[in-house]
């Protein structure tokens, strides 16, 4: 009769415990790998060639509005503008990866299987087994991601303003896909899937809470963060066609004379008859806006990083602690 032997993981070195956990999930690094490699091209791709291209066919599209009998390349501005969509998004979707294989595969599955108990009881400690299987993974992942936003932020900038339909800095997908926050939130996703992982001890289950996890941190920093900040507020004249400022807006509509916050009627400028007897009959007397403008980004984008990485610390921290609470609780009754 034989017994399954788990590595004694507590008297490798670092450098056998790194092989160690390499072999163990190996799977997921072909996968991480691949994954970082095809992106890269991409967007390599997409911030050399496919934006020389859309922005020559944009050039073309220029001289055929004066009225010139001329063709331009269609073809070049929408697949420069489909790429663009699929890589961001890609990028987006990196933390959600990270937190599904940290709940599924780093800790849940070995709990459900035994593996991790197994491993306890051959001379490595709880919170040791945990800190090799979060160190190495948490620099993959963050090594991964920050390459990638930084070629998504290079491949952004290369247009020139040069392809009149490129995403505005403040677009929901690419605000978030050029800064330090996917950096971020993939390094909470490891750490909520793997407590997530402990505390279900399910790999499903830790799959599916790491995952919520990740997404309800992105969406709370993402309403929280634009308000932490001091907003700048821009009023116009009824002559305009609405309220102005370009930007992260936060609110906007109509100014009533006695100083009120109406809502914008989106009727347009005063200018037309029936908007100016609607502006009368509410009393209006200009347009409002609240907004961020681009040189907000980097105190925006550090906002909602560093409360993101508290949370990751936290939660790094919290499956420390539960482990500890759950392995101590099973000693004293053995």
């Amino acid at each position: 009769m034989t017994t399954a032997t788990a590595p004694v993981t507590g008297a490798l070195t670092a450098p056998h415990r790194l092989r160690w956990l390499l072999r163990l999930h190996r799977p997921a690094l072909y996968v991480w790998t691949a994954a970082v490699v095809v992106l890269t091209a991409a967007l390599l791709w997409l911030g050399g060639p496919l934006t020389d291209a859309a922005v020559h066919a944009w050039r073309q599209y220029d001289v055929c509005r004066t009225g010139a009998t001329c063709v331009y390349d269609q073809d070049a501005i929408l697949r420069y503008k489909d790429v663009y969509q699929y890589t961001t998004w890609a990028v987006l979707a990196l933390p959600f990866l990270v937190a599904a294989w940290a709940g599924a595969a780093l800790t849940g599955r070995e709990v459900e299987s035994g593996t991790a108990h197994l491993a306890w009881t051959q001379g490595v400690s709880p919170a040791r087994w945990l800190a090799a299987k979060l160190a190495a993974p948490a620099a993959v992942a963050a090594a991964g991601t920050a390459v990638l936003v930084a070629l998504h932020r290079w491949a952004w900038l290369a247009d020139h303003g040069g392809i009149d339909t490129a995403k505005s800095w403040s677009s929901f997908e690419t605000y978030y896909a050029n800064g330090p926050l996917p950096v971020a939130l993939a390094l909470a996703g490891l750490a909520a899937g793997a407590l997530a992982g402990l505390a279900t001890g399910r790999a499903l289950a830790a799959l599916a809470w790491g995952m919520s996890a990740t997404l309800a941190l992105w969406g709370a920093v993402h309403l929280a963060a634009p308000r932490l900040y001091p907003a700048v507020t821009r009023t116009a004249g009824l002559d305009h066609d609405g309220p102005v400022g370009s930007g992260i807006v936060l609110d906007s509509g109509i100014v009533t004379a006695d100083g009120r916050h109406l809502p914008d009627p989106f009727c347009g400028s005063s200018a037309y008859s029936t908007c100016q007897a609607l502006y009368e009959r509410i009393d209006a007397v200009g347009f409002f806006s609240v907004y961020h403008p681009r040189s907000h980004y980097w105190p925006l984008q550090l906002l909602a990083t560093a409360p993101v990485l508290a949370a990751a610390a936290l939660l790094a921290l919290a499956a420390f602690v539960l482990l500890r609470r759950r392995t101590q609780g099973k000693a004293a009754t053995a």
